[in-house]
């Protein structure tokens, strides 16, 4: 066993509660469990046993891997799973990251889509790695509950859903996040962490801008996701 690289076959969930997702949420991917031997006997170990049994993923027992995957002195269980992706759809409405660059703010937004129930994931490239253990940790597991598709440019994403409602998020929008209304399939766009999108984007859809006040140059990217999923979202809970 190796530390992970991006172009490896397998990743991994690092945390019994990374785990617990991935067993419930994409058991089809799993493909090993480890558990260290500090893992204290109880409750959650049982019903960790119980779900692999349920999902037919062997189980090994030992340190080593640990030491070579997790930096986490308190990380006892990893979960091994397949990368794959199950793709978006064309009636479901999408969060479009176009460039992203850092695995923490990838797996952040992850989380925040879970949590409002947006589970389709557009991915532009070069983007950092959506399935690096970090991603997944960030995420706390939420990505194995999206549905992800990637593409090498936004106009290939374009081009194969054609006719939905586009709202790129730009510092020079056409429209305040308090004056938008989101009509169904819209596609929510963000930029990198770094530069945003680019001035093309302004001629694609409605431009979306997130007024604050003076305090500070701007919002950073997982933040500004989840404040425009919020109001994206806000009439269907």
């Amino acid at each position: 066993m190796k530390r992970y690289r991006r172009e490896d076959e397998n990743s991994y969930a690092l945390g019994i509660t990374l785990t617990f997702e991935l067993l419930k949420y994409a058991p089809e991917y799993a493909r090993k469990v480890y558990i260290h031997s500090k893992m204290q006997e109880g409750e959650s170990l049982d019903k960790l046993l119980m779900l692999c049994v349920e999902c037919n993923v062997p189980v090994e027992y030992g340190d080593k891997p640990f030491n070579i995957l997790s930096q986490k002195e308190n990380c006892f269980v990893i979960g091994e799973f397949k990368k794959s992706h199950r793709d978006v759809t064309g009636n479901a409405n999408h969060v479009v990251l176009v460039n992203p660059s850092n695995a923490g703010n990838m797996g952040t937004i992850m989380r925040s889509m879970a949590g409002f129930n947006v589970t389709d994931l557009v991915i532009i490239t070069p983007a950092v790695d959506e399935f690096d253990p970090k991603t997944v940790r960030a995420s706390m597991g939420a990505v194995f509950h999206l549905n992800i598709s990637v593409f090498d440019s936004f106009e290939k994403y374009s081009e194969a859903f054609h006719g939905r409602n586009l709202y790129p998020f730009v510092l020079k929008g056409k429209k305040s996040l308090s004056e938008a209304e989101f009509v169904k399939p819209y596609s929510l766009i963000f930029g990198n962490e770094a530069t945003g999108l680019p001035d093309s984007f302004l001629e694609v859809g409605t431009g979306i801008l997130i007024r604050h006040s003076a305090n500070i140059d701007s919002l950073n990217l997982p933040i500004a996701a989840s404040i425009a999923l919020f109001a994206a979202t806000k009439g269907d809970f």
